[in-house]
């Protein structure tokens, strides 16, 4: 009987889950709302019962689970904090479903969940270093060395997103300014385009409030040619290639791969963040370490990066 794993993929208005077999197939995916979860405990019972389902009609067998979720401690197996959470405090969410399940369960932040699920079933196979960088709501990270997650003391190393690349800079919720997510993110390139607005034509500006442009929107403005988004898409990239310069000096990887929705503007960020990367570049590194995009689907990787933790841990 074949194995397979369940990935679970924690969001702050979504929970999606899938059966994973060992090539990376999704056999079968489902969803439910993370609101309709008040209590996280309630959690893997619901779970337990469409795996066992799923399970007996693809005549496959379970053999464990693997959750990517926001502030994912692996170390611990908890939720700790998570501020796009509906669970307050810290939540041992690994405990609960290993009382559940009785079989092996991992956990960890869904970034690091998703660079695991690029070396397994990405386009970082067989590679042992690289840097993994997600470009969505806010710029998450994991670095990979030696074959292994960076996890660090505490499991919270990896936070590219909050390296300082602004003294003084933007307000973060992390509480400090300046943080890279607030410039290279949806929400960052936004900010930058308004700010480029403003300073061009003061007029444009206030109309362009009123209609609450996105970073879909900038994308389509650049695509088109406007002048303002394609500088706001060079800026995000120049900073971009700047930080991940100087991330380069820790772990030397043999790659860099971009992921999420902010990475499928394809050449308006790959170009300037490329241009960028390699200006600043120590004269050791330069032209050494190439930036692509993530091997993994968009729709995918949440819960293949999840499903991956186990059979990493089983292999």
């Amino acid at each position: 009987m074949n194995e397979v794993v369940l990935g679970i993929d924690i969001g702050g208005t979504g929970i999606k889950f899938g059966i994973v077999d060992h090539n990376g197939r999704i056999l079968a995916t489902d969803k439910a709302k993370t609101k309709g979860y008040p209590n996280p405990e309630m959690l893997p019972a619901d779970l337990h019962k469409w795996a066992q389902e799923q399970c007996a009609t693809l005549d496959v067998k379970l053999v464990g689970v693997g959750i990517g979720t926001p502030n994912g401690n692996y170390y611990k197996g908890t939720i700790d904090f998570a501020p796009n959470l509906p669970w307050q405090g810290v939540i041992p969410l690994k405990n609960y479903f290993e009382k559940t399940f009785s079989l092996p369960v991992a956990l960890t932040n869904d970034a690091k969940a998703a660079a695991i699920g690029e070396m397994y079933f990405g386009a970082a196979k067989g590679m042992k270093d690289f840097l993994f960088i997600t470009l969505g709501t806010g710029l998450g990270s994991g670095i990979v060395v030696n074959g292994n997650i960076a996890y660090g003391y505490d499991s919270l190393a990896g936070e590219v997103g909050h390296t300082i690349v602004y003294r003084n800079g933007r307000e973060c919720p992390c509480g400090r300014r300046g943080c890279l997510e607030q410039y290279v993110s949806a929400p960052g390139i936004v900010k930058t385009f308004y700010e480029l607005v403003r300073n061009q034509n003061l007029d444009e500006f206030r109309t362009s409030i009123g209609n609450m442009i996105d970073s879909a929107e900038i994308y389509k403005k650049a695509i088109e040619g406007d002048t303002i988004a394609l500088e706001a898409f060079k800026k995000t990239g120049e900073i971009l290639g700047f930080a991940l310069s100087n991330s380069v000096c820790y772990t030397r990887p043999e790659k860099i791969f971009l992921f999420g929705g902010l990475a499928q503007a394809g050449d308006l960020i790959f170009k300037p963040t490329i241009k960028s990367f390699e200006s600043y570049l120590l004269p050791i590194y330069k032209n050494k370490i190439p930036i692509v995009p993530s091997g993994l689907k968009e729709s995918e990787a949440a819960i293949l990066g999840s499903a991956s933790l186990i059979w990493k841990d089983l292999n």
